[in-house]
């Protein structure tokens, strides 16, 4: 073998290695980030569940309380029609009837709005509804977390098998599908778009 041949070994395998650093530092660098969208992506599917969950039990509740509201205006409209059949009932038992109607009224009116427990049904509706838009928040984020991971998965198996093969095109197709990975996680994040 010559000098010559030698020496051109030997830079062949300088820009190898050069190349097969570049991307084992890609490599790593993209599985720093699947990891982050990963867990984007866990923690948003968790949110978007539990979310939803405390929206059921509040509208469950609001049933409830509605009713029992209902039930009230019912047990006061009934007395108020017999107050109406008697005209000539006692004076006592008039007052008994007049006050149990009065307590019924104010219940019902009290399940409509409680604002100092904040479990009346205009507080129970609000409280779903905030509920709701968190868990849709979060399942617009998870998509976005889904096509980071492909992508970011995809790209390192092109990386890795661009050191072994040593093609160049692998190297930039894994590092444009990186790249998308990236935005994807940010967009996961972010919800730019």
């Amino acid at each position: 073998m010559e000098a010559q041949d030698t020496t051109e070994l030997m830079e062949q395998k300088a820009h190898g290695d050069k190349n097969q650093n570049r991307s084992a530092l890609t490599i790593s660098i993209l599985a720093m980030v699947l990891a982050i969208a990963s867990l984007g992506g866990s923690n948003a599917m968790k949110e978007a569940t539990q979310e939803n969950i405390l929206a059921a039990n509040a509208y469950a509740f609001y049933q409830a309380k509605n009713i029992r509201q209902t039930s009230f205006k019912l047990a006061a409209a009934d007395l108020e029609l017999q107050l109406a059949r008697e005209p000539n009932m006692n004076a006592t038992a008039k007052a008994m009837f007049e006050k149990k109607i009065e307590d019924y009224k104010k219940t019902a009116d009290r399940y409509e709005s409680e604002p100092e427990t904040k479990e009346g049904k205009k507080e129970l509706m609000v409280r779903a509804k905030a509920h709701e838009a968190t868990r849709d928040h979060a399942m617009l984020q998870d998509p976005w977390f889904d096509y980071a991971e492909g992508a970011l998965q995809i790209a390192i198996v092109l990386l890795s098998v661009s050191i072994v093969a040593s093609m160049p095109i692998l190297y930039w197709a894994g590092t444009l599908l990186g790249a998308l990975g990236f935005v994807s996680t940010v967009n996961g994040y972010f919800l730019f778009f």
